[in-house]
């Protein structure tokens, strides 16, 4: 399991451990937030074709799904 700081995620880089549609490598390029401030999602840019995903930050801890930076 991933260890992550919601706070500190903006701009991070992953990997998807399975790729889809060729779209391996990802930058987070924004926090979305609740009313209390708190981290609740976060949206994935796929490097190569510049799609956008929006995934619940807490996903990210699934190494079986992700690795932190590109690799």
């Amino acid at each position: 399991m991933n260890a992550i700081n919601p706070e500190k995620l903006l701009r991070s880089k992953w990997t998807a451990v399975t790729p889809r549609n060729k779209e391996k490598h990802f930058m987070v390029t924004k926090l979305v937030r609740d009313e209390q401030e708190r981290v609740e999602a976060c949206l994935l840019e796929a490097v190569l074709t510049k799609q956008v995903y929006k995934f619940p930050w807490q996903e990210l801890k699934d190494d079986a799904e992700w690795h932190m930076g590109w690799k």
